[in-house]
């Protein structure tokens, strides 16, 4: 009876919202302030409806019913609880109801918002948002169902959802648990976090779509979705940094970035976001480029639809996607409906959407920050190819065209390298017209600093040309940012007569967008010295070993000294673990315990690595293959990523910069309030 009550709530909340569409439509052509909050309110039903499902979902996972097959088929006896929850998402029906449960909270919290100068926003956001979270339901409740049951029919187990005629439930000792790979602490985040961003980028694209049927073209959506797109960059990109942990410390390939697939999927709405973030600016400050805005979130919302199909259909070979599945005509029919629909707007309203200015300069900070998004949507162009490309191949040659890594850094290393430039040069502009002698005059000190580290990283580190331009493009950004700081907090200490820590902190805080912009620009120069190391510098190599023999690399020595095996009944698992004693130019550094598990459920592996992580580099050691004899031979694969650890450190920056670019400043009317009270305060009263 849960599996049918689920499925009911599930449909129940696919009618709300599709009477949400049409209350919404209707009420707004008609002007009807009761049909649009009858819209309004349904749209607040969707949530606990689905609430109710998934929770309905997630006490069949922890409580075994095997008799329905998505529990079958994620989780087993042998898992923890917690990994039993957070299977919801790990198998492609629930990862679904997972969406549409994070569609219906985020739509619920901004219809909760006081509407009184948008109102006319209202119905159109409703509508958005409702025909999205209807899609989504919808391929719930017709194609991958969560709740279908396994049913014993005429001798043959099949899964429906309604029992057939003379069939019985059939209920299966045991599920096939979760693919190992997906229970690592990260990847039990970064799905989720995935969504989040994925989803939260809904909201900003539903406003523009308003903006664009209402010919309320001005800045005003831009300012009420900043922070919704704020909150989408930092879970797309908290997702984006998890998924690489995750890939570093499991998939057992040395690396953090593959180039794979469902990893570009996920990436190219992070391009388009990012421009969007940079473009809005210049919106706000010069009142250009709403064309490219309204192009960029239009863009960006496809992308996540693009991205989630990919993932979802099975068209792509990738250790992130799911099995093939009918929704994928689906949900290119979606993305292209809804594409034609919103540029078909943006062409209706181009005229209502000329600048309200001209860009005079083409060194001004406007036009670096325009061609800082042309050379974003050029990695995105390298990306989307690279991505569909196989596709294409296979549809007119009927072979499917592997493109990997190499064409990908060859492609964008350049691009990458201009944007670099950029941030350290944007900064310095101004806006409506900079000039090369106005910043060279801002910059030289900088570019002269950044020169000597590169002269002193060429005579004690390496003398790889490309490594040397990327230090120095990396020197030169933090030198800028750091310029900024000490420029800005400088003045303001003259000006209020603070000491200078007080004044840093104070103009951090009364700018929390630009100098939360510069954290972040320091983030990705650390995560590049990072990205620098281990694409440069890597070193590898591979070998059988008997007990007591070395493999050496680089200054390293891997003596391997012993192996054992035990299988753990509680959890399903047999372990594999290999203790070799690590040395650098002779002296003992410890011992490293790469392992194997092997998962008896579902009976895959998932590699552990043993892993020794400094700030210069990692020793990352990987038990690939052993041999059950009396000698106990093994073979291992050995990388040494040399500064790989800065990406870590740059990613974790990376997330405090968003968070406090991100961060609710005060309200101003309560900000005049309580100075006025503080003035009343000081001030002498008539009986003093």
């Amino acid at each position: 009876m849960i599996a049918e009550f689920g499925y009911g709530i599930t449909f129940a909340s696919f009618l709300v919202a599709f009477y949400s569409v049409v209350a919404a439509v209707y009420g707004a052509t008609k002007k009807s302030t009761a049909l649009v909050e009858s819209a309004r309110r349904a749209m607040l039903l969707t949530f606990p409806l689905i609430s109710i499902a998934a929770l309905s979902l997630i006490y069949m996972l922890v409580n075994d019913h095997y008799e329905v097959s998505f529990v079958y088929e994620v989780t087993s006896r042998s898992m923890p609880t917690y990994l039993k929850i957070t299977a919801w998402w790990g198998g492609q029906a629930g990862s679904l109801l997972f969406w549409s449960f994070l569609l219906s909270a985020f739509a619920s919290a901004v219809t909760l918002r006081k509407w009184d100068r948008d109102i006319e926003f209202l119905p159109w956001v409703i509508m958005v948002c409702s025909v999205t979270l209807m899609f989504f339901l919808g391929l719930v409740v017709f194609y991958e169902n969560p709740f279908t049951r396994f049913w014993l029919v005429a001798g043959n187990v099949e899964p429906h959802m309604f029992q057939p005629a003379l069939a019985t439930i059939f209920t299966p000792q045991d599920g096939n648990g979760l693919n190992p790979l997906l229970r690592h602490p990260g990847m039990v985040i970064h799905p989720p976090m995935l969504y989040l961003g994925f989803v939260s980028y809904v909201i900003p694209y539903a406003f523009a779509m308003a903006a664009l049927i209402t010919g309320r073209t001005d800045d005003r959506w831009i300012r009420l979705t900043r922070r919704w797109s704020l909150w989408a960059w930092l879970f797309l990109s908290f997702g984006l940094v998890l998924g690489g942990r995750w890939a570093y410390d499991v998939l057992g390939w040395g690396g953090y970035w593959g180039w794979d697939p469902v990893e570009i999927a996920a990436f190219m709405p992070w391009l388009t976001g990012t421009a969007f973030l940079h473009s809005v600016m210049i919106q706000e400050k010069r009142g250009l480029l709403k064309h490219w805005n309204m192009i960029l979130v239009i863009l960006t919302y496809a992308l996540v639809i693009f991205g989630t199909f990919l993932t979802r259909s099975g068209v792509l070979s990738s250790v992130h996607s799911f099995a093939n599945s009918p929704i994928g005509p689906l949900f290119m029919a979606f993305v292209s409906i809804t594409l034609v629909a919103s540029i078909a707007l943006v062409i209706y309203r181009w005229p209502n959407l000329r600048g309200e200015t001209e860009m005079k300069s083409m060194l001004s900070r406007e036009a670096l920050f325009l061609l800082n998004n042309l050379l974003f949507m050029s990695v995105l162009v390298i990306c989307f190819w690279g991505v569909i490309f196989p596709l294409v191949s296979e549809l007119f040659t009927g072979q499917k065209v592997t493109v990997g890594p190499p064409f990908y850094e060859r492609a964008t290393a350049p691009i990458f390298a201009a944007l670099m430039f950029l941030m350290g040069v944007a900064p310095l502009s101004a806006w409506g017209h900079s000039t090369v002698k106005t910043l060279g005059r801002a910059m030289w000190k900088s570019a002269l600093i950044a020169l000597v580290v590169t002269i002193v990283l060429f005579f004690t580190y390496t003398k790889n040309y490309i490594a040397l331009i990327g230090f120095f493009l990396i020197a030169l950004v933090l030198f800028v940012t750091a310029q900024e700081f000490w420029r800005g907090a400088r003045a303001r200490q003259k000006t209020q007569g603070e000491n200078f820590f007080t004044s840093l902190s104070r103009l951090m805080g009364r700018n929390r967008r630009r100098y939360g912009g510069y954290i972040i620009h320091i983030s990705m120069m650390l995560m590049a010295i990072g990205i620098l190391g281990i694409e440069i510098f890597q070193k590898e190599t591979q070998g059988e070993l008997a007990q007591g023999e070395e493999l050496n690399i680089a200054e390293y020595t891997v003596q391997y000294r012993e192996l054992a095996s035990w299988d753990d009944a509680g959890k399903g698992v047999n372990f594999t673990r290999a203790v070799v004693d690590v040395y650098e130019n002779g002296i003992y550094l410890g011992e490293l315990s790469p392992r194997i598990d092997y998962y008896f459920d579902s009976q895959q592996n998932m590699t552990i690595p043993g892993n020794r992580s400094t700030f210069r580099d990692d020793l990352y050691i990987l038990l690939v293959d052993w041999q059950p004899t009396t000698a106990m031979g093994a073979t291992f694969k050995i990388f040494v990523n040399p500064l790989v650890n800065w990406l870590w450190i740059g990613s974790m920056l990376f997330l405090i910069g968003i968070i406090f670019a991100a961060w609710p400043d005060r309200d101003p009317a309560e900000e005049t309030s309580r100075r006025g009270i503080t003035r009343s305060a000081n001030q002498p009263s008539a009986a003093d």
